[in-house]
C-alpha cells in the first residue's frame, strides 16, 4: 500500500512511513519561519483502538500511554496531543468521562498539552494523535542499529496473553491489573536514559510483537538481530497463560507474515516463543547501543527505578533478519 508514496522525495522529511517507523519526523527551519540556523524536528503519531481492558480509567490511560511512546521511541518529547475517540449513540456518560480522564491524566503527565480532538459516533475507539520535538540530529530512528551493538528491552513482554485470557474469562480483574498498570506506564523514564546514554536506535513493542517490530529495525538497518530467548524478560504469570495457547491474534499473524525472515534455534520453548510474536500494547522500548555505551545505559535505566534486560546483539545481515537461539 506505500508503494507509491515511494517517489516522493523531501529534504524535510527526516523520517517518512517507508521504514514502518514509530512516527515521522520533520525537519523545520529558516522555511518554516525559524531563526536562521535553527533546526527542529517535529516527531508526529497517531494511535488508536478498542477496549483491551474492561476498567475505562485504564483503557484511556493505556491508549495515551501507548500513542505518546511512538514519540519516545524516536527519542523526543511530547508537546501536545490530539484526542481521537469514537462511542455508540447509548454509551453510558460516566464510562465516557473516565476513559477521558484516563487519557488526559497521562497526556498531562508526559508534560504534553491535550490541545483538541474529534469524536465519532462508531465502536468504542480511543487514542491521540500526538506532536512532540526531537534534536534532528539525535532522532533514534529504527535505520541506525549498526553490527556490534546491544539490544535492550525496558518492559517484559506478555500483555497479549493477559488481554486475551481476561477476554476469555480465564483470570480475574484481579489477575489482569498488575499488566493493566504496566500498560498504562509511559516510557518517558526509558526514553531520557536512551538519550543520556547515547542510543543509536529504537522501536517500542506494540501490536507487531517483540519479533515484529524488532524485524522492522533490522530490515531498515540492514543487520540482523541475534535474540537471546532465555534473556527477555516476561511478566510474571505470562508464560504460564502461553502455555495454555492465551495468545492474541497477533502471534499467528506475525509468525505467518515474517515466515522466510526469522529463525528459532530448536530447544526454544515453543510456549516462549509465541510471547515473543503475540501483540504487545503500549511495551517497552527496544533499544540498540553501542556496547562502550551499554555501561550508561544499564546506570541510566537502574537510576530511574528501570529494569536492565540485554536480550541480544546485532549482527552483519545473515540469512535472517532475526535469529531466535
Amino acid at each position: 500500500m506505500l508503494r507509491e508514496l515511494e517517489g516522493q522525495k523531501d529534504d524535510r522529511l527526516l523520517v517518512g512511513p517507508l521504514t514502518y517507523d514509530d512516527a515521522g519526523v520533520v525537519v523545520l527551519g529558516e522555511g518554516e519561519g525559524l531563526p536562521r540556523g535553527t533546526r527542529v524536528g517535529l516527531v508526529q503519531t497517531v494511535d488508536f483502538f478498542p477496549p483491551v481492558v474492561d476498567d475505562p480509567w485504564y483503557y484511556g490511560a493505556i491508549a495515551a500511554a501507548n500513542a505518546l511512546s511512538d514519540v519516545y521511541a524516536m527519542g523526543g518529547r511530547p508537546i501536545s496531543a490530539l484526542n481521537i475517540a469514537g462511542f455508540p449513540k447509548d454509551f453510558p456518560t460516566e464510562w465516557i468521562a473516565e476513559i477521558l480522564r484516563g487519557g488526559y491524566g497521562k497526556i498531562a503527565e508526559s508534560g504534553a498539552l491535550v490541545v483538541g480532538g474529534h469524536t465519532v459516533q462508531s465502536a468504542v475507539q480511543f487514542g491521540f494523535a500526538v506532536t512532540g520535538l526531537v534534536d534532528p540530529t539525535r532522532v533514534t530512528s529504527n535505520d541506525r542499529a549498526r553490527a556490534g551493538e546491544l539490544a535492550y528491552l525496558t518492559k517484559p513482554l506478555g500483555m497479549g496473553c493477559f488481554t486475551t485470557a481476561a477476554k476469555k474469562k480465564a483470570i480475574a480483574w484481579s489477575e489482569l491489573e498488575p499488566a493493566a498498570r504496566q500498560m498504562a506506564t509511559l516510557n518517558d523514564k526509558a526514553a531520557e536514559a536512551m538519550n543520556e546514554a547515547g542510543a543509536s536506535a529504537c522501536t517500542d513493542i506494540t501490536g507487531f510483537g517483540l519479533i515484529g517490530h524488532a524485524y522492522n529495525v533490522a530490515r531498515a538497518s540492514g543487520v540482523t538481530l541475534r535474540i537471546e530467548a532465555a534473556r527477555v524478560p516476561l511478566f510474571p504469570g505470562a508464560l504460564e497463560l502461553a502455555r495454555k495457547g492465551l495468545y492474541s491474534g497477533g502471534a499467528k499473524r506475525g509468525r505467518a507474515n515474517l515466515h522466510g525472515h526469522y529463525a528459532i534455534a530448536a530447544g526454544v520453548d515453543e510456549a516462549l516463543a509465541g510471547l515473543l510474536f503475540d501483540a504487545e500494547t503500549s511495551g517497552g522500548l527496544l533499544i540498540a547501543i553501542a556496547p562502550e555505551r551499554a555501561a550508561a545505559l544499564e546506570s541510566a535505566l537502574a537510576a530511574r527505578g528501570l529494569p536492565v534486560h540485554c536480550i541480544g546483539r546485532y549482527a552483519a545481515r545473515g540469512a535472517h533478519e532475526i535469529d531466535v537461539v
